[in-house]
């Protein structure tokens, strides 16, 4: 990892947590916003830390950019959580060829930056 990318990870986990810590649940009850508080920090530390180790130049900028996906969808709709992407069943599979197989392949493709590491955490 280059000084410049070291800088730029660790600037978005500090804004990350400044973030957290201004917080406030649209509910506007005290409960939500600690609960939506502890999801931010959580989620933050455990992504991570699950790719502190990598070296890929272009796997860092992958999550660069999913962070700060996150980060901007996040104070635009005021929800801490990724917005779920609704796909119906089976309606990425072409009229023909290997069913299964290219649907799986299709819905990779068509999964957004922001939801690339939450299924793997959650």
């Amino acid at each position: 990892m280059t000084t410049a990318t070291r800088q730029e990870v660790l600037g978005l986990y500090r804004s990350i947590f400044r973030l957290a810590r201004k917080w406030q649940a649209t509910s506007g009850q005290m409960e939500d916003t600690i609960k939506e508080r502890q999801y931010i920090l959580n989620e933050a530390r455990t992504l991570f830390r699950k790719n502190k180790n990598l070296t890929d130049t272009d796997l860092i900028k992958q999550c660069i950019d999913e962070c700060t996906a996150r980060i901007e969808i996040g104070l635009h709709y005021k929800i801490p959580y990724p917005r779920p992407i609704h796909l119906p069943p089976m309606g990425l599979t072409p009229l023909r060829g290997r069913g299964l197989r290219s649907q799986e392949k299709l819905r990779k493709l068509s999964k957004p930056v922001y939801l690339r590491s939450h299924d793997e955490v959650s």
